[in-house]
């Protein structure tokens, strides 16, 4: 399935021109990422999905009967005896039903993200940040100046990675005023306008630590990059 697209291609256009302005008192290099989800939570949905399941087994132990009579009453059958065989049959077809149950609900995305807790959302998000900052910006400047600004949608969830001479530099705290102000814009559903403030914040910081040195070039691309 394909991600969505969040912003216009003149949205795009406005956000690289920011990262452009930005930089133009740094020898920073800003990459902005713009990211539908940062995990397929799989291993989630599918542990929802068990638990529920080991809960019906749990009401199935103890109260068999209403399990019982409720398949015999499904089936019409008055007459027969439940053997070892046949309820343990009744209470593998129960989690079954339990466990495709749970993970075809989740198949809705808001219900599925709304059972994620929000600590694996949180850590999920910082590491796909991280692995992007080593594909995009790690190392790929020849002043290892390379900055990521990571926004996650589904996961309400941003990350601001730099690279080592930036690191050195800058207390992770001063970015704080990058993130609010990319919160207060994203609040109010502007998610362009949240990306370009984080670039202003970010790019402030940059030109007072990593000022602009002579014969500086681009060395990475101001576009956003929508994944």
């Amino acid at each position: 399935m394909a991600s969505p697209r969040y912003l216009s291609e003149a949205d795009h256009q406005r956000i690289s021109a920011a990262v452009g302005e930005a930089e133009m008192l740094s020898s920073g290099e800003i990459v902005t990422i713009l990211a539908d989800r940062s995990d397929g939570y799989t291993d989630v949905a599918l542990a929802w999905s068990a638990l529920v399941a080991f809960l019906a087994l749990g009401a199935l132990a103890i109260a068999p009967d209403f399990y019982m009579s409720l398949y015999d009453r499904l089936i019409a059958d008055w007459g027969h005896e439940w053997t070892p065989r046949m309820i343990l049959s009744l209470a593998l077809g129960v989690a079954a039903l339990k466990f495709a149950g749970v993970m075809l609900l989740q198949l809705w995305q808001p219900l599925k993200f709304f059972l994620i807790p929000a600590p694996i959302r949180t850590m999920r998000v910082h590491d796909r940040a991280l692995r992007a900052f080593r594909i995009g910006a790690e190392q790929r400047t020849t002043g290892r100046t390379g900055i990521l600004i990571y926004l996650s949608m589904r996961e309400h969830r941003a990350e601001i990675v730099a690279d080592q001479a930036i690191a050195t530099k800058v207390e992770p705290g001063v970015w704080a005023d990058a993130m609010n102000a990319m919160l207060a814009e994203l609040r109010e559903g502007r998610t362009a306008d949240a990306m370009i403030a984080a670039v202003a914040k970010v790019g402030a910081v940059l030109t007072t630590h990593v000022p602009r040195l002579e014969g500086d070039v681009n060395e990475l691309p101001d576009r956003l990059i929508e994944v």
